[in-house]
């Protein structure tokens, strides 16, 4: 079941689903969702001329993004084609009885401006900003300006509360995430357990 405002509006009040800091009550909280707005910080990946990026290695990915940081009143231009993540201005804490569904505004849709490439799905119990992966579809360059509403969140209610929600009991990477945050899929399972064995990657690998 979809949370409406009325379902919304009651577990904020309550405390057990927080959005935080929601300057406006009245214009964020939508008939089902809430609007979130646009952070300061974005990671942008380098065009360096690299043949490829190995997501086996932990080190590597962040080697390949650097950090810009907006300031009050200025705009970060995201050209056709770019790639870049970047972050929500609240912080959210979901309880382990919802989950959440990262959606993109309509207003900027019709702008070819997409907010999530793939991850868009919020498990229970995550805590911390929202990593949001902005692309430019268009053939223009477009202006986000932070403090700008960017993305909207949609809960929706579990059958019953997760036993073994997102956190660091589970090993979680992302929890409590204060800014866009680079890939860590090098911390997966699988490929520590290669690199304790001793593999490294061949070229079938990469």
């Amino acid at each position: 079941m979809i949370l409406s405002d009325t379902d919304l509006l009651t577990r904020l009040r309550d405390g057990d689903l927080v959005v935080e800091p929601l300057d406006d009550v009245d214009l964020q909280v939508q008939p089902a969702s809430i609007d979130v707005r646009l952070g300061r910080e974005f990671l942008e990946f380098q065009r360096a001329n690299i043949p490829c990026i190995h997501p086996n290695s932990e080190a590597e990915v962040d080697e390949y993004v650097s950090e810009t940081v907006v300031d009050d009143g200025n705009e970060f231009i995201l050209h056709p084609g770019d790639f870049v993540l970047g972050t929500t201005r609240e912080r959210v804490e979901v309880p382990p009885d919802l989950v959440a569904q990262v959606e993109g505004r309509s207003s900027l849709g019709r702008l070819a401006v997409v907010v999530h490439a793939t991850a868009g799905f919020i498990d229970p119990g995550f805590r911390g900003k929202i990593t949001l992966e902005l692309s430019n579809l268009g053939t223009a360059p477009v202006a986000l300006t932070p403090g700008m509403r960017i993305s909207q969140l949609v809960f929706t209610e579990l059958k019953s509360p997760s036993t073994r929600p997102y956190g660091t009991e589970r090993g979680s990477k992302y929890q409590d995430q204060a800014g866009p945050q680079a890939s860590r899929i090098g911390g997966d399972d699988e490929f520590r357990t290669r690199r304790s064995a001793g593999d490294s990657p061949g070229a079938d690998d990469r």
